[in-house]
């Protein structure tokens, strides 16, 4: 993201109390991304009908605020850095290195920090005239749930995973927990959870869900969905959740949330071409000129496009296969390998990958730019959700390799949608190359699957565009639960 100044707020005073939305992040990409969109999307609301203006601040943690925006300063927690449209507020875990605490003591420690450096941010705001009247989290953060109880403000969740998850989740933790439990070694076991239309095995659910190494992150992240729900069942039916997905998309699952919870579809929020994305590592050395060159020098629809989001690391192992794997495909490909996503040297893989094959390396680059290049034909990916839409939205056939988090219920949503396929990895966890090669021929070759498969791609798009065009159903909806927030 472009460096931003020090500026004042642009709705800064005023009489009366308006609507203001405090979001808070985790302080990775694929959650700041589409919270910024969202706080975005809450300020501009206004400006199609003139209803009284909405404000928005975004608050990360201070270590994430600081790769933002360099200028800041280091030591200052009280100085808003604004863009003319939003503001952001950065908040301190006491520690603001980046790391995750290793043990329940330091967790304790940075949770009660947390929770003391947002009611300051809660308070600096309001005593600049700008009351904060709901707070919505992305997902689990326990210290916004602190913050929101003590200073008894309202609270909404901004689910960023699509609403089966929210189903799964929501289930789990509401009297379905020891069925998925007890059956959680058994990858084909059905379980019918009210509501959906169809049943979801044990390899469709969240990965920490159906978890049987008692591995500690996966309680960890357990123990914070749990007392997030426990949070919001105190609100009753009232508890607020939008959802980054669409209802022609997930009509079932919306409807069956909608039993127990007040749940707003206010997707795709994948941004615009004009709205900066965040980016949290190094990718100054792109060479964006180079690779949007190729991509023009290839036939529409040839290319297969290859990235494993922003956390994923590659072993030598699997690099080895995925570009044994393209070099079977023989087709053209771009493929996105991150300095800091290496496992191990994999440099020779991939001076190998270039040599024998037909495909260009990048570090880096601008994904929605790529996924709507007319050259691109099939998108290999992790699954996680924000690629995901990314795909439909640009009408994009996936081949999903999901490993874990919410994708392979993500992944399961593509075969539903025939939005493309699933990619089986193998004992190892690994993503073989004959495999992806198998898979990469169904989307794109001249079969009936792929036929039917890039009708499907195509179906989505248009209803994805429907629904995030302005007036359009999902900002209807921001727009109802934005009146629905009561003001205290």
């Amino acid at each position: 993201m472009a460096e931003t100044e020090l500026l004042p707020h642009p709705h800064g005073g005023g009489a009366g109390v308006r609507r203001h939305f405090l979001l808070v992040a985790y302080g990775i990409q694929s959650h700041l991304n589409p919270c910024r969109v969202l706080a975005r999307r809450l300020v501009q609301l206004h400006d199609a009908d003139g209803s009284d203006p909405v404000l928005a601040t975004l608050s990360f943690p201070l270590f994430t605020h600081r790769r933002m925006f360099p200028s800041s300063g280091k030591g200052e927690l009280e100085e808003e850095v604004a863009d003319g449209v939003i503001s952001y507020a950065p908040y301190s875990d006491g520690v603001d290195d980046g790391t995750i605490a290793r043990d329940a003591d330091g967790r304790a420690l940075r949770r009660r920090a947390s929770f003391e450096s947002l009611s300051a941010v809660v308070a600096r705001l309001a005593a600049r005239g700008r009351p904060v009247t709901c707070i919505v989290c992305s997902l689990v953060l326990p210290c916004a749930l602190d913050v929101a109880r003590e200073n008894a403000i309202p609270m909404a969740v901004f689910w960023i995973q699509p609403a089966t998850v929210l189903a799964a989740y929501y289930h789990y933790f509401h009297g379905y927990g020891e069925l998925i439990a007890s059956h959680a070694a058994d990858p084909s076991y059905e379980v019918a959870l009210p509501g959906l239309c169809q049943p979801l095995r044990i390899r469709d659910f969240p990965s920490f869900l159906v978890d049987t190494t008692g591995g500690e992150v996966g309680k960890l992240v357990n123990d914070a969905f749990r007392e997030l729900f426990e949070f919001m069942d105190e609100q009753g039916h009232g508890a607020k959740f939008l959802v980054n997905t669409f209802d022609e998309l997930e009509p079932a699952a919306l409807a069956a949330m909608r039993r127990y919870l007040d749940v707003f579809a206010i997707g795709p929020l994948v941004g615009s071409s004009a709205e900066a994305r965040i980016h949290l590592f190094d990718h100054a050395g792109a060479d964006k000129k180079r690779y949007v060159e190729w991509l023009g020098a290839q036939l529409d629809m040839s290319v297969v496009y290859v990235s494993f989001g922003s956390i994923w690391t590659y072993s030598k192992q699997q690099m080895e296969e995925i570009a044994e794997g393209l070099r079977q495909c023989g087709r053209p490909y771009l493929l996105v390998v991150r300095k800091d996503g290496r496992q191990e040297d994999v440099s020779s893989c991939l001076d190998d990958a270039v040599l024998k094959g037909q495909g260009m390396v990048v570090e880096w680059c601008d994904q929605p730019a790529v996924l709507a290049h007319p050259s691109v034909g099939c998108f290999v990916t992790h699954c996680g959700w924000n690629s995901t839409l990314e795909a439909m939205a640009l009408g994009v056939p996936v081949v999903a390799a999901p490993s874990m988090f919410d994708q392979p219920t993500n992944a399961y949503l593509i075969e539903q949608c025939v939005a493309g396929v699933r990619g089986e990895r193998n004992g190892n966890g690994v993503f073989a190359g004959a495999e992806l090669a198998r898979c990469v021929e169904l989307v794109m070759g001249s079969g009936a699957r792929a036929v039917e498969i890039r009708e499907g791609v195509e179906a989505l798009k248009e209803m994805a565009r429907e629904a995030a065009v302005s007036g359009g159903r999902a900002d209807r909806n921001l727009r109802s639960f934005v009146t629905d927030t009561t003001i205290h």
